[in-house]
């Protein structure tokens, strides 16, 4: 099996399903692997779970919305999986170390790489 094909195969199914509530076993069920084998094989090859991964991506993409302007901060928290503005302020802050709000204004961010 090439590892590195079939992880890239469950990273596409993560980014088309982004804003989605995505499960371990759907994530592994869609490349043919236990959620167990999937989540060892993903840790080892990206140094991330693929909770971390769908969650660093998500703020990215919500970062990238608030940047443009084109959404409001409690409707890019909905978006992208939080269920208070709060909760979401907190884990944007965290990873871009600004709030969103300040990202509104013009602050910059800092993307996933």
């Amino acid at each position: 099996m090439d590892w590195v094909k079939t992880i890239n195969r469950a990273i596409e199914y993560m980014e088309d399903h982004l804003t989605e509530d995505i499960a371990l076993k759907d994530i592994a069920g869609s490349i043919h692997l236990s959620a167990f084998h999937f989540q060892r094989a993903f840790s080892l090859l990206t140094g991330m779970s693929p909770a971390e991964y769908l969650r660093k991506r998500r703020l990215s993409e919500a970062g990238a919305v608030l940047a443009d302007g084109r959404v409001k901060v409690i409707d890019a928290a909905l978006k992208y999986g939080y269920d208070t503005p709060e909760s979401f302020a907190k884990a944007f802050t965290r990873h871009h170390g600004v709030t969103p709000t300040q990202v509104k204004n013009g602050s910059s961010i800092r993307f996933m790489n």
